[in-house]
């Protein structure tokens, strides 16, 4: 088996964080891990342990979410160094949330950060919270 190559694994989960502000969990389900450990920091303040609890919060997070006017992920820097990885950035987003009229600003600030396993780049962990206007 050949390993797969980070920055094609980047593009990958640039196309799965499309799909899942677009409410769909499927592509993100397929760029992240299914073994632990695995966590989320929310923007909300929440903390999800556990591969299938992430999993799981993933989907239901694609579930309030209906679409994105704009998606964009702004690199501040990213690397590997063995068989981990890391992404950190700023994700800007204008999204449509299930029940409401109008669109609404969702911007982040993001760390990611990435394991490879059988090959395979994985997501096993994002901290993501609010950014603040400087």
């Amino acid at each position: 088996m050949t390993d797969e190559i980070f920055s094609a694994y980047l593009g990958r989960r640039k196309t799965a964080s499309d799909a899942f502000v677009a409410g769909d969990v499927g592509p993100l389900h397929e760029v992240s891990t299914h073994c632990d450990p695995a966590t989320i920091l929310g923007p909300g303040g929440t903390v999800v342990a556990g591969a299938d609890a992430v999993n799981t919060a993933n989907a239901d997070g694609a579930a309030r979410l209906a679409g994105a006017e704009r998606n964009d992920l702004e690199t501040l820097h990213s690397g590997e160094e063995g068989d981990l990885a890391w992404w950190v950035g700023v994700q800007r987003s204008v999204v449509s949330v299930a029940g409401q009229d109008a669109a609404v600003p969702m911007d982040l600030r993001v760390t990611e950060l990435y394991r490879r396993e059988d090959g395979s780049w994985k997501l096993f962990h994002r901290h993501a919270d609010p950014l603040k206007d400087s």
